[in-house]
């Protein structure tokens, strides 16, 4: 395989800030009406499913992985690392086709729990005595489980972040700490208990079916936008 020659740290970070700058008050303003909207259709289809909730089964893994509930850091973090990608994204094709794709998958999850709506098994927590948990249980009411939306923006996240992190020749250590902030937010939705293994699979598939074909059209369109192989990342 060819390899990229090798871009100096300087260089990557006047990429990085460069790239923050372009459509700067529409990615802003994007992200937060596109997260406003998607709490609205979510939270109206978690009170208004179509059917009765159908209760995720325990597989031995989720009796393997303790309640931590210092996990709900790692769990709400997400919607800071979903807004990273589209502040990086280098034009208004790439940000509308990415706002698209997301979109996709949201209405895929959004129509499953409408037509089949389920809920996690009811666990023995004692939540009383980590408030934030608590209202996160309350919010949030462990429903709209199967497939993990959370996880699946986590996975199509953490597959567009590598994507453009090794467009700009990112240092190697980003591209681990993209992939251990993404499996830290995976685990974080078992360890809160808002979700059990079958769900965190679900939403890994989806993620990942949705950024592969999303991927796979750009490559269509701009056959020689292509990103640099990961050889090119500096240390």
């Amino acid at each position: 395989m060819s390899m990229t020659p090798f871009i100096d740290a300087r260089a990557w970070r006047s990429e990085l800030f460069r790239r923050i700058g372009i459509l700067w008050l529409t990615k802003s303003v994007g992200t937060m009406c596109w997260i406003g909207a998607f709490f609205f259709g979510y939270f109206w289809v978690l009170r208004n499913p179509a059917v009765e909730l159908t209760t995720m089964p325990l597989t031995p893994l989720d009796r393997l992985i303790e309640f931590q509930p210092g996990a709900l850091v790692l769990y709400v973090s997400l919607w800071v690392y979903v807004s990273i990608a589209p502040a990086l994204l280098k034009n208004f094709r790439e940000l509308f086709s990415y706002g698209f794709a997301t979109l996709a998958m949201s209405l895929i999850g959004l129509a499953i729990f409408y037509w089949w709506p389920t809920a996690v098994p009811v666990f023995e927590l004692d939540v009383a005595r980590h408030p934030s948990l608590s209202v996160l249980k309350g919010v949030d009411m462990a429903a709209n489980a199967c497939p993990s939306l959370h996880v699946a923006f986590a996975v199509f996240t953490g597959i567009w972040l590598d994507r453009v992190l090794r467009e700009m020749r990112s240092a190697r250590g980003l591209l681990l700490f993209n992939w251990v902030w993404c499996l830290g937010i995976v685990y974080s939705t078992l360890a809160t208990r808002q979700h059990v293994v079958l769900d965190v699979i679900a939403g890994t598939l989806l993620g990942a079916v949705v950024a592969a074909l999303h991927l796979a059209a750009l490559r269509r369109l701009a056959p020689n936008a292509t990103p640099a192989p990961a050889g090119a990342s500096t240390a």
